[in-house]
């Protein structure tokens, strides 16, 4: 779409025009730009950043054209460049993208619901992806800016889209709704995800249900009494007044109907008699689980039909059940349907990062492969700076609807933008179109099989393994990866993400943010969340000790790092690799100065330093009696610049201490004014004084910067953002045997485990090896499995544990464990302990392995 019709559909001013560009590419973040000649950058504000500030970044990057919302703008410093004015960015974005939507008429398949959307969505992409050209949101796109940018895909190549549109509050979705202009609606279900927006359940339902008011065809189970009644009220009754907006957000003012005239395709498990007319489509007779799969007859037009599904979860099931009753109404044959329904595979909702043989990192992301998610991926793999060598084996891109010229064209060119070295090709396609891939070193192999028989060497490097499932490229990514022992700690890069936004939000706009990755992270693992925080551009890096920090160094982090307790012998490591001390003692920074005088390091002066002030936590910092001393002897000694000031609140999580954390404030304050009265800084220090909970609690003192610590992790130690906090970190293990176990017997060493009756005893592969602590045993602890607690029996084994699970019915060898997690947070175990979240966190010990993944 050219500049001129852009401009024109999103009501937009044309502020400066250099050339009428053709426009293939919609873009909002600086960091992921690939085609840059035919793009647009939307600069969207939010709440914690403002796009325009990533303009200059944009254009050094080669993007000319930008939608802007801010008049005062310097558009003149960008003098090859394009720029559109409009009220509001996203608006703007969504405006187009339903411009661009309506240029095509074929079917589109809206989905929404509290769960199952992505799912259901993929699922009917392995369903029908042989008969159509299908266009689909990229993984979980289905936000205000996710689903515009989704609908930009569709071209003319395609006949099918499937889109999904989720919500948060009340207004939204009348806005996708513009945007997708479903064709065919799934209702998957309502929950309790995402109520915080709304009064009620069943003002959540009419909302979602906007999304459905032009269908021609509606599916959903009616056993969700709610959704059927909202359904019947807003979609089925022929409406004599639209309604208002008022009346769409009020729980006391029900919609007055719809057109009145929407096939509705239900489905039912419950054996309630409906009327002849109201009867579901498709009712559900059996559900028969076996131990890896699920059969399932019912009733559709008078006839009993059946399937087989390779999943036992209820969830699984409805989200099957509602893409069978869509294939029937495609009129795909009942044999077809059985064949298609058993090949389901599960959904790879996540990219994995773990550790590979020989100092590799590994990204599996062996699920599914088109060239938006490649992108995606290949983003993923640009923020790993742990190698300098990036290496990426890639399968053929099925069903894409393009041409395979121009199809492998566009993947050359995408992996020459994100600078890829090494490129190992596996399929037919890619082998044929090898010659587009010149200039990067690459070798190819027809398939799977044929790699996993010559294998390549691979040495310090981060390896992409991105495929489609049937090339089932996860047998490549277990080879490659280190072998260990099964019990993992996952960690949630996505809600590291979430949990930073969530506390630049309280931030004024000129605060910047320290994130402490001292010990490890808090146990989630330095350089890998180093390497989140750096492209998600915080201002400074905290950690422990000056290794820590060359480690970060070692992975290519280059933000500033501070560290708290740099010892002599370490000065030398730390001035070699830009690290800057936190100085706390007078004998300290002596020691430092004496060190100077004798290193053999090259030194860029001056040299940064942080003050650390004593104001009541009792630990390190100046005294006030000794700053007169410090000033004679930073005015000797003008190698030193101060970078930042800061003190540490002894106790900010805790309301009945409110009164020391304002006097620590007053203290600090009274410090810093001499320091800085007698020092006459050139430049400012950054002042900073609040943690994690300081934050929450005493915004009133962010000053120039805030440390971040373990609320990054997803805890509040005050427990006032804990709702709005995601769990980031879940330890994980297995069932290594189950056994019955007589009541005469006992469990564990010094025969600890005392039984009362006949009981299941559940053997897990994780001890105090593992940083499981000993004070759990004996039913102190407990862990979760099947959606149950299992109380810990007789004393925790250095390698394993035993559990009660007489009281879990159907738990079996080999299901998962959580230790802590989404289900049992980590808060519980050290209650359990006595103890507070960061030791049980960093208790976990380095034999188990930890995976990382993003969604």
């Amino acid at each position: 779409m050219k500049i001129s019709h852009i401009t024109k559909t999103i009501n937009g001013t044309l502020l400066q025009s250099t050339q009428n560009t053709d426009i293939q590419h919609l873009l909002f973040d600086s960091r992921k730009i690939t085609f840059s000649n035919n793009a647009l950058f939307f600069a969207i504000q939010s709440q914690s950043r403002d796009g325009h500030t990533f303009i200059a970044e944009a254009y050094q990057k080669g993007i000319r054209n930008f939608v802007i919302s801010q008049l005062d703008w310097q558009t003149s410093l960008y003098f090859e460049a394009n720029f559109i004015l409009v009220s509001d960015s996203i608006e703007a974005l969504q405006k187009l993208a339903a411009e661009h939507r309506s240029q095509f008429d074929y079917p589109i398949i809206g989905i929404t619901g509290s769960n199952g959307k992505t799912v259901v969505k993929e699922w009917l992409y392995q369903l029908l992806w042989q008969d159509f050209h299908i266009v689909r949101s990229p993984k979980s796109y289905n936000s205000q800016i996710g689903v515009p940018l989704s609908v930009w895909q569709m071209n003319e190549q395609h006949n099918l889209g499937i889109f999904e549109a989720g919500i948060s509050e009340v207004g939204e979705m009348e806005k996708l709704a513009k945007i997708i202009q479903p064709t065919i609606g799934i209702f998957t279900n309502i929950g309790a995800a995402h109520s915080k927006g709304f009064e009620s359940d069943r003002q959540k339902v009419q909302e979602k249900l906007e999304l459905f008011r032009n269908v021609d065809i509606l599916v959903y189970c009616v056993d969700y009494e709610l959704i059927t009644e909202c359904v019947h009220d807003i979609l089925l009754l022929p409406s004599q007044h639209p309604p208002t907006p008022l009346q769409r957000g009020s729980f006391d003012s029900p919609f007055e109907g719809g057109r009145g005239d929407v096939k509705t395709l239900t489905w039912s498990k419950s054996n309630t008699l409906y009327p002849t007319n109201s009867k579901p489509t498709l009712q559900i007779t059996l559900i028969h689980k076996q131990s890896t799969f699920t059969h399932i007859e019912a009733k559709y037009q008078n006839k009993t039909r059946q399937i087989k599904i390779p999943f036992t979860d209820e969830a699984s099931i409805e989200n099957a059940i509602h893409c069978w009753l869509l294939l029937l109404h495609f009129n795909y044959s009942d044999a077809d349907i059985a064949a298609k329904m058993l090949q389901l595979s599960p959904i790879a909702m996540r990219l994995e990062l773990k550790q590979g043989n020989n100092n590799c990192s590994i990204i599996n992301d062996s699920y599914n492969n088109d060239l938006h998610s490649l992108g995606i991926a290949l983003d993923f793999l640009k923020q790993q700076r742990q190698h300098s060598k990036h290496t990426l084996i890639l399968s053929d891109i099925l069903q894409s609807g393009q041409n395979h010229e121009h199809l492998y064209r566009q993947v050359a060119q995408l992996l020459q933008q994100k600078n890829i070295q090494r490129l190992i090709g596996i399929g037919e396609k890619m082998t044929t179109y090898q010659t587009f891939f010149e200039g990067i070193e690459a070798i190819f192999f027809p398939t799977t099989q044929a790699f996993l028989q010559q294998i390549p060497v691979f040495r310090e490097e981060s390896i992409l393994v991105k495929g489609a499932r049937t090339f089932a490229f996860e047998r490549i990514a277990n080879t490659l990866s280190q072998k260990a022992h099964s019990t993992v700690l996952e960690i949630n890069l996505n809600a590291i993400a979430h949990n930073l936004k969530v506390y630049r939000q309280l931030l004024q706009n000129n605060t910047k943010m320290m994130v402490m990755v001292k010990a490890l992270s808090y146990g989630s693992g330095s350089f890998e969340v180093a390497n989140l925080l750096q492209y998600h551009q915080v201002d400074y890096l905290g950690v422990a000790y000056t290794d820590e920090g060359v480690a970060l160094r070692k992975a290519g982090i280059t933000l500033p790092i501070m560290v708290l307790n740099p010892s002599p012998s370490s000065f030398d490591a730390l001035l070699q690799y830009r690290i800057e001390p936190e100085i706390y003692s007078l004998w300290q920074l002596q020691q430092l100065d004496e060190h100077l005088q004798h290193t053999s390091v090259s030194v860029e002066f001056p040299i940064s330093i942080h003050l650390k002030l004593e104001t009541g936590m009792n630990r390190l910092g100046f005294e006030e009696s000794e700053l007169p001393n410090l000033v004679q002897h930073l005015q000797n000694n003008p190698q030193f610049e101060v970078a930042s000031i800061l003190s540490h609140l002894s106790a900010s999580d805790e309301a009945q201490h409110d009164g020391f954390s304002e006097e620590q404030m007053r203290r600090y304050e009274l410090m810093h004014n001499y320091l800085q009265e007698n020092l006459q800084f050139s430049k400012p220090p950054i002042r900073h004084i609040l943690n994690s909970s300081g934050i929450t609690r005493f915004p009133q003192y962010q000053m120039d910067m805030v440390r971040l610590g373990l609320g990054l992790y997803g805890i509040d130690g005050g427990n006032i953002l804990q709702s709005q906090l995601q769990c980031v970190s879940a330890l994980k293990t297995y069932i290594a045997q189950i056994k019955k176990v007589p009541a005469s017997e006992t469990v564990g060493y010094a025969r600890k485990g005392q039984l009362s009756k006949t009981s299941k005893i559940a053997t897990v592969n994780i001890g105090y090896g593992d940083g499981l602590h000993r004070r759990l045993s004996n039913g102190k602890g407990k862990m979760w499995i099947c959606g149950k607690l299992a109380p810990i029996v007789g004393n925790v084994c250095m390698d394993m544990t035993m559990l009660n699970v007489t009281h879990i019915e159907g738990v079996k060898a080999g299901d998962e464990v959580e230790v802590f997690g989404e289900h049992l947070p980590v808060q519980q175990v050290a209650e359990w302990l006595e103890t507070i979240s960061y030791e049980v966190l960093t208790s976990v010990s380095g034999r188990v392995k930890r995976v990382y993944f993003q969604e």
